[in-house]
């Protein structure tokens, strides 16, 4: 039964129940989480081939809620597996364990702030905000249209983002809609154009130039990308984190792009997969592989278009295809949106549309002061467990 969070502190001040916040370790799955709090495997092996398949991206390092009652029993269990949806593990009606999928309740902040550098853009947003995240994102961005080596003390970074707070906390990655670094007087700006989510000059050029490939020869789209959709007949939540290519077994998978190999071997409902980690915070993932490149190996470096695998139907699946998955900070995002990336101006009404945007922002950054930046502590979240 899913009840928020002011019902379970009633619960626990009532009946001395406790949640507790932990973190998934690297080498963790569900089946050994299962084992060490006695929770009967079925409740896996009962799930559908997506959900399967879901409990396979549980990552290591994320944080999740567990609810124990007052003889030291669990009794719920929420770990986020994107920054939209989570596994929820609970009682029923019959005091047995069971698993659902229900999206992360959270709120989302918009900030505009300014910090005059003191040691380096990275380590200056990181002690003035706590967000490590946003710092990353921010480097990424202008990684290659500003030399931050010329930068000098007192010069001056903006930025415009949005973000969630969970739990009190910053949670997943920031989105920068704006942003600017002021260079011995000269102001380098980006903007976040909104139907893409690619960073443009105030001049609306495109300043990123990352190349995706389809990764094999496909007879069909399967199955799209989708964060979170409410199912109206099964009256429950659905995502599917990623993209499925219907192809014969046996075709050859190749690599999405240029990057090193992270993961070979079987991960849960994805049976056999490959990872691997590409530049700009980038990581791709080939799953229900039939057989490896046996010439490949975890460290290994390989090159856009290079031979990884075969498809197949290993792990949940229930037919030869490939699952192909693409994160950004490890976040989900939909492949096809990343696919065939090249550097290209706006024309027209996109042009004239994302202008607005670009004079919008512009006003937010030059406004923004560091008093602007908000003490996340303040907010209480709201969440469902």
């Amino acid at each position: 039964m899913k009840i928020i969070l002011s019902i379970i502190l009633a619960f626990t001040f009532n009946f001395a129940a406790t949640v507790q916040e932990e973190i998934w370790w690297k080498g963790e799955t569900l089946l050994t989480f299962f084992d060490k709090h006695n929770i009967s495997k079925d409740v896996y092996f009962k799930l559908s081939k997506t959900d399967k398949e879901l409990c396979s991206e549980i990552y290591a390092g994320v944080a999740f809620q567990i609810m124990y009652d007052n003889k030291n029993m669990l009794e719920q269990v929420l770990i986020p597996i994107s920054e939209e949806m989570q596994i929820h593990i609970f009682k029923n009606e019959k005091n047995e364990f069971t698993l659902d999928m229900i999206p992360i309740e959270f709120q989302e902040v918009r900030q505009a702030i300014s910090i005059p550098i003191k040691n380096s853009p990275y380590q200056d947003i990181v002690t003035t905000t706590g967000n490590k995240a946003l710092a990353n994102e921010f480097i990424i961005a202008f990684k290659k249209s500003v030399n931050f080596k010329r930068l000098r003390k007192d010069d001056l970074v903006s930025i415009v983002f949005k973000q969630k707070i969970r739990s009190g906390k910053y949670f997943g990655t920031p989105e920068i809609l704006g942003a600017s670094v002021q260079i011995r007087k000269k102001i380098h700006y980006i903007f976040q154009n909104p139907d893409d989510k690619r960073y443009y000059n105030e001049k609306a050029k495109s300043l990123t130039s990352f190349l995706l490939r389809v990764p094999l020869r496909y007879t069909r789209i399967s199955s799209k990308f989708t964060l979170k959709r409410f199912h109206p007949i099964l009256k429950r939540y659905r995502a599917h984190l990623g993209t499925d290519f219907a192809a014969p077994t046996g075709r050859k998978v190749h690599a999405t792009a240029d990057g090193k190999i992270i993961h070979k071997g079987r991960k849960g409902g994805y049976g056999k997969t490959i990872m691997i980690r590409h530049k700009n915070g980038l990581k791709s993932l080939y799953a229900h592989l039939n057989s490896y490149n046996s010439k490949i190996r975890v460290g290994q470096y390989v090159k856009q278009g290079q031979y990884i695998g075969r498809v197949g139907t290993t792990g949940r699946s229930t037919g030869p295809h490939l699952h192909f998955g693409l994160y950004k900070n490890g976040r989900a995002i939909d492949p096809q949106k990343m696919i065939s990336v090249t550097k290209t101006t706006l024309v027209g009404k996109k042009k004239k549309d994302f202008l607005k945007i670009v004079k919008s922002v512009e006003s937010e950054l030059k406004n923004s002061k560091t008093t602007n930046i908000m003490k996340i502590e303040k907010f209480e979240m709201s969440y469902k467990l």
